[in-house]
């Protein structure tokens, strides 16, 4: 059982910056393959990054390429999305997921076994 907790969000002007960050409890974060989504109101949820439990394959989508960059500190047991450059329409709720398995899930939400309940990131025009 893993427990996944993200944090950081808020509300920033467009050009600004902010960090989320997830800690897991439950399992040593070497053991997981970690990713971030996101979900605007009335709209799919969607991949924003992924790191595989080694942290040498990262995956970004193309709207966040340049921009967001996946991090994770094994010490304490915690994942980063560090978002520059931020434009309005990253407006969502941000989601912290985990993948328990031997298998790295990349940007397919239905193979991550567990998540966080989501930090808001709201930016302004």
């Amino acid at each position: 059982q893993v427990r996944l907790v993200e944090s950081g969000g808020g509300l920033v002007q467009a050009g600004g910056s902010l960090r989320l960050s997830c800690a897991a409890s439950g399992r040593t974060l070497s053991s997981l393959s970690m990713g971030w989504f996101r979900q605007a109101p009335g709209k799919e949820r969607e991949f924003v990054a992924a790191m595989s439990r080694s942290g040498l394959t990262t995956d970004y989508t193309d709207s966040v390429k340049g921009r967001f960059t996946i991090s994770r500190d094994n010490a304490k047991n915690t994942v980063y999305l560090q978002m520059n450059s931020l434009k309005p329409e990253d407006t969502a709720v941000y989601y912290c997921a985990a993948d328990s398995d031997a298998y790295y899930s990349g940007s397919t939400s239905r193979m991550y076994d567990y998540w966080g309940q989501g930090t808001q990131v709201t930016v302004s025009s």
